[in-house]
Formats: structure tokens, C-alpha cells, sequence
């Protein structure tokens, strides 16, 4: 079904649009269209799409989605009434969906075909349900090291490739009175994001590690062959050094904006912060010239890889009464030029064998590590929520003691197996 392009029509959407957020269309009569609820949970993308799903609603008569930014989801799923279609992003805790069963299979779908293996391989890394390919990831983020074009051009460094090529052009940088990075760990989600993830991923295989503490379960601790305090240390006292000698001094009392404020000003030369900080950035400094690269964490520079996570995946309840209907609506939100509309404004990464390139400057420098898989999802995202993580990464970078931490994080592994 082609996408409707005209300037009447967009005016007509744009005011159906706010009626469907609002949720003010009647349920359909007895012979009106079949209604479908499609659930979101990036509140940037809710432009975007609800023009989509005005203009699929008004290229024909036979369904009327209606925009759900809001359901609980848990609680839907436990009523036997969930969305049914969702496009979230995904997660351990998504993951605990698709495990139990409650996912359809979308194996059969022409869709599920064009997703490239080793995009549909990060969602396997979390949970599988044997004999299904439950979820199709839409769009992927990939975040690395933001830097300053300009400051790196005016004091004439390169782009570091290894950690001894890293800690060379921080000291420069602090010899000519600029500070290397802007830390905001006022903000635990911050530290926890780029700081733990990005020396974590640079050091280790992720998702291998994470395969063995799942294996270890309840045995996971001092003496077990990998744990958070034997694997992780070299990575995290690494981070130690870098966020105690290259930062802002008040960066334990700065928050996510104060970051996006100072960096789109010129007070460092470096950022730890995904492609969502871009658009914050600009609206101080639109003419800033940004770059991005993978975080070196040892001198080899082919373990560089850069951190992904996936921004939107597609997924329906098998609880759903209309899984033909949500279907068709997802065959049409997987067009290729939908795809890739959605992607070039997200500055996200394609998922599909046919997705357009990226084509930002400021995303370029992780095109080549995306394109060959060299990337890894972030390693605090594959712990249950119930362990504190971005708290105790919170903990160490103002100051903690990050071996008692780690040990302390194999500890809350353990118990949590054992409840399990």
C-alpha cells in the first residue's frame, strides 16, 4: 500500500492526528472498521508516526488504528488486554514478554526476512521463545564518544585508537586549558550509559559475558570463573581514572542538561552521550560541528565497537483478536522509505537489507563499526532493574570503592538467581 504524499491529505492528517492522541475517536459501530490499538514508547517519534497512522487511516476504510502512548503495558498483558501492535524499545524487560509466549510468531511475514541477522541476533541476546521470531527491531541506536570537531582541529589531535592514544590527547588537551570530557553524574542514568557501557563494551565480549553469569546463576561470586568483580574490574577502574582526571571538577552536581549546555558551548572537548543529545545541542549551538567515535579501551585498535541498543522493535500479543488487521498496519510501517524517513530524522541506524545508509556527519564515524557488526548492547542494560546498577556506577564515580561495589553487584546476581 503505497504512502499517501499530497498537501491536502497532510493538512487532513495533521488534524486527525491530534484527535487520535487524544484519543477521541468513538470505538467503530457494529460494520464500521476493525479497530486496532498500536502502542509507542518513544514520545520524540509520536509526530512522526501519528501522521503515519493518519494517513493509513485515511488510505482505507476497512481498519482505524488508534494511537495508545500511554497503557501500562504489564497490566494489559496480566488483563488479557494488551496493544496489538507495539513498537517499543527493547529491553531485558521487554524480553520477559516474549519468553513467557506471550508474543506471536512473525516468522512468516516478508519482513521478518529483510532484517539483518546480526540486528535480529541483539534481540536473541535477551530472551527467545523456541520456534519464534516474536519481535522485528525497527530501528537501531548506535552511541560512542561525542567530540568537538574544532577543538580537535585547533589543537591538532586525532581521533584516538587506542587507550594509550586516549589518555595522550587528554592530557594535551588539559595542557592547553580544556577540559577532555563533561561528566554528569548528577544523573545515574548518564554514568550507567556512557560511562560503564562504553568501558565495559570496550573491554569485553558483552554478550558472552552475560551468557556465562546466566549459566552461573546462583553460584556466580568470589570464586566463580567470570562475576562483576573478577571480569569487570580492569574496565571499571579504568572509568575510575578517566572520570576522577579528565572531567569537569563539579561534574558529581551536573545533570543531562547541564551536560547538553556546556558541550554545545565549548567547556570540553568530549561528550559521553548517545545521538539523542544532538538535537539538545543544537538548539544552543546549531552550527557546532560534531563528530563520534567507539570509546578505546585497550591498544589494539580492532576491539574498537561502538554501543547499541535497539531504539524501536515491533512486536503482537498472541492475546490480540486482530492479528491480520496489526499485521497489515506493521507491513506498512516496514516500508522501506518509512524506514528509512524515520531513521534519517532519529539518526538512527537500518535494520533491513535494503535500509539506506546514514548520511549525518555527526553519526558518520560509527558507520563502518555498525555496517560490520562491531558493536555490543550496553552491559548495563542486560541487568534486571532490581539490581541497582546505574546507582552504583552513580556510587563509583563520586567516590565509591569499585571492587566492594562490584562484589557487591555479584551478590545481588546471585540472590536474585536464587529467586528466580
Amino acid at each position: 500500500m503505497p504512502r499517501i504524499r499530497s498537501h491536502a491529505l497532510r493538512l487532513t492528517v495533521a488534524a486527525l492526528g491530534i484527535a487520535l492522541a487524544g484519543g477521541t475517536l468513538a470505538g467503530c459501530s457494529s460494520g464500521g472498521p476493525t479497530e486496532i490499538r498500536f502502542h509507542l514508547s518513544k514520545p520524540e517519534a509520536i509526530p512522526y508516526f501519528r501522521e503515519l497512522i493518519a494517513e493509513y487511516n485515511s488510505s482505507q476504510d476497512d481498519v482505524r488504528v488508534v494511537f495508545d502512548t500511554s497503557s501500562n503495558l504489564q497490566a494489559g498483558f496480566l488483563r488479557g488486554n494488551p496493544p496489538d501492535l507495539g513498537l517499543l524499545n527493547y529491553n531485558m524487560e521487554m524480553s520477559r514478554f516474549m519468553e513467557r509466549g506471550a508474543l506471536s510468531d512473525l516468522s512468516d511475514m516478508p519482513e521478518a526476512d529483510r532484517i539483518l541477522p546480526e540486528v535480529q541476533d541483539l534481540v536473541d541476546q535477551y530472551a527467545t521463545y523456541p520456534g519464534r521470531t516474536s519481535v522485528l527491531p525497527y530501528s537501531v541506536m548506535a552511541a560512542s564518544v561525542i567530540y568537538n570537531v574544532d577543538i580537535f582541529e585547533q589543537q591538532g589531535l586525532e581521533v584516538p585508537q587506542t587507550w594509550d592514544e586516549l589518555i595522550a590527547v587528554c592530557d594535551q588537551l588539559q595542557a592547553a586549558g580544556i577540559t577532555p570530557f563533561y561528566g554528569t553524574f548528577k544523573d545515574p542514568w548518564t554514568v550507567a550509559q556512557g560511562w560503564f557501557d562504553y568501558t565495559v563494551g570496550g573491554t569485553v565480549d558483552v554478550a558472552e559475558f552475560y551468557d556465562e553469569m546466566n549459566e552461573l546463576g546462583t553460584e556466580v561470586g568470589p570464586d566463580s570463573p567470570v562475576s562483576f568483580e573478577r571480569t569487570l574490574i580492569e574496565p571499571v577502574d579504568r572509568m575510575t581514572l578517566l572520570t576522577e582526571t579528565y572531567t569537569n571538577p563539579d561534574a558529581a552536581s551536573r545533570g543531562y542538561g547541564d551536560g547538553n549546555l556546556a558541550f554545545a558551548q565549548g567547556q570540553a572537548a568530549m561528550y559521553l552521550q548517545g545521538p539523542w543529545a544532538f538535537g539538545e545541542i543544537a538548539k544552543t549551538s546549531p552550527d557546532l560541528e560534531l563528530g563520534t567515535f567507539p570509546l578505546p579501551m585497550t591498544d589494539d585498535p580492532e576491539d574498537l565497537e561502538v554501543r547499541v541498543n535497539i531504539d524501536l522493535a515491533a512486536w503482537m500479543p498472541e492475546a490480540s483478536p486482530h492479528q491480520e488487521e496489526a499485521r497489515e498496519f506493521l507491513s506498512y510501517l516496514f516500508q522501506k522509505d518509512v524506514m528509512d524517513e524515520y531513521n534519517a530524522a532519529q539518526l538512527g541506524y537500518g535494520t533491513t537489507t535494503d535500509a539506506a545508509p546514514v548520511t549525518d556527519p555527526r553519526i558518520l564515524g560509527m558507520k563502518e563499526f555498525y555496517d560490520e557488526a562491531r558493536f555490543y548492547q550496553g552491559a548495563s542494560k542486560a541487568i534486571p532493574l532490581t539490581i541497582p546498577t546505574e546507582n552504583y556506577m552513580q556510587g563509583i564515580v563520586t567516590g565509591g570503592n569499585a571492587e566492594r561495589t562490584l562484589r557487591v553487584m555479584d551478590a545481588d546476581w546471585a540472590r536474585l538467581a536464587l529467586r528466580q
